[in-house]
């Protein structure tokens, strides 16, 4: 992977004091976002009984690939043997993320805390491992100065309130049960109410809307809850109607979403749990390719780990994010505290603008001898290449407002991302 990595041409380049005709999206001030805006890269993490088969979690026993019980023994072979939580938080952090997001609980209902809600199967209570895997995560967490975000599947697949079972298969109508629907309200918002108060998360990342609408989920309310512990509690957008940010996956937008606030989630390879099969990792310039697209379009990136049933890492993975690390450490100016960059129609590519609109960086992906800046107002005062001061590129600025940077007396050749 590192050799891909290493003839990837990708440059970064600082101008100063300009102003540029067309008109750019505006800083918003909400103060309360504002971490989450500047913190660019957040690392996800599908961790649960279905690593143990390496099985796609939940849907295998949903979609009838396999039976439920079969799918529930997991909890037999759910060690965490060989689980390192500070390590994880290391490697995170390494990567470059500010924030992480780890799945509390999937939509098979198995939650890796100590939950005390009516009828809940937990890690602690009903595994192999016998111990609440998720305290010492977020604890690390809090420590390293990472900001704390937790995945919750509203719907409980597992769970004897809940109306839905498998595909197939439902437990009851609502309407012909509303007692048993308030019960499993009440059991979930009860989880919810031991996660903010044990943990303090920064963000709470829900999944599963789709099965129900927001009056039924008692949405409002829901939030009302959270709120009650922290006032500036962030949620992503899979509360119906709720949501501060929007959640796209897998693929980035063609455009960027209307939502100013936005986060795409994104596996490594073609999974979100651990599935021991799946080799097809992206590489890691693809990886920073999509991190640039996002950055240039206002975004955040999830990136998506897998850890195995005992607690490790796959190696791929570890190589990803530390690769990933390499690249960030050297750019930082041009991916943190940055907004959204300049329309199209003034550069042929990516790019982005500092906070204070002052410095505007490029994107390059390969090499080349110059590259245009179409209505700039006035000449930059300088141009550089991030990571590499002694670089110097030629700039020209007509009467037309254009700029070129002329990349001729540059090794581009020999500049790598790490």
């Amino acid at each position: 992977m590192k050799s891909s990595l290493i003839k990837a041409v990708f440059l970064g380049l600082v101008l100063s004091a300009y102003h540029i005709s067309a008109q750019v999206q505006t800083a918003d001030n909400s103060k309360k976002m504002e971490w989450f805006k500047n913190a660019k890269l957040g690392i996800f993490i599908h961790w649960g009984i279905y690593s143990v088969n390496g099985i796609s979690e939940s849907w295998s026993f949903f979609n009838n690939y396999i039976n439920h019980e079969n799918y529930m023994k997991q909890l037999n072979d759910f060690s965490a043997s060989k689980y390192q939580p500070e390590q994880w938080v290391n490697l995170i952090k390494e990567s470059g993320a500010k924030y992480a997001v780890i799945t509390t609980k999937h939509h098979d209902g198995v939650s890796l805390w100590n939950s005390k809600a009516k009828n809940a199967t937990t890690i602690p209570g009903q595994s192999l491992t016998k111990k609440d895997v998720l305290s010492p995560f977020v604890s690390a967490l809090k420590k390293s100065g990472l900001k704390t975000g937790l995945y919750f599947s509203l719907p409980d697949w597992s769970h004897p309130y809940y109306d839905i079972n498998t595909r197939t298969k439902k437990r009851y109508e609502i309407k012909d049960d509303p007692k048993r629907w308030q019960n499993f309200i009440s059991y979930y918002q009860s989880q919810l109410d031991e996660l903010s108060s044990q943990y303090s998360p920064d963000l709470l990342w829900f999944d599963g809307d789709w099965e129900h609408t927001s009056e039924e989920w008692r949405a409002s309310q829901t939030l009302d809850l959270l709120k009650k512990y922290n006032s500036n509690i962030i949620i992503n957008s899979r509360l119906n109607n709720h949501g501060d940010y929007d959640t796209p996956e897998q693929g980035i937008p063609v455009v960027p979403p209307q939502n100013q606030y936005w986060e795409l989630c994104y596996t490594m390879n073609d999974s979100w749990g651990y599935q021991p099969y799946d080799k097809s990792y992206k590489t890691p310039n693809m990886i920073v390719r999509t991190l640039t697209d996002v950055i240039s379009m206002g975004g955040n990136l999830l990136l998506d780990i897998g850890p195995r049933s005992d607690g490790t890492i796959p190696e791929e993975q570890i190589e990803i994010l530390k690769n990933l690390g390499r690249w960030t450490s050297k750019n930082q100016r041009a991916i943190y505290e940055t907004t959204r960059g300049i329309p199209f129609e003034n550069y042929k590519g990516k790019s982005s603008l500092s906070t204070s609109k002052k410095s505007l960086f490029l994107y390059l992906e390969e090499a080349k001898n110059f590259t245009k800046i179409y209505g700039l107002e006035t000449k930059p005062a300088s141009a550089k290449i991030i990571g590499d001061p002694s670089a110097i590129i030629k700039a020209d600025y007509d009467a037309e407002k254009t700029l070129t940077l002329n990349f001729s007396n540059v090794k581009l050749t020999k500049m790598s991302l790490l």
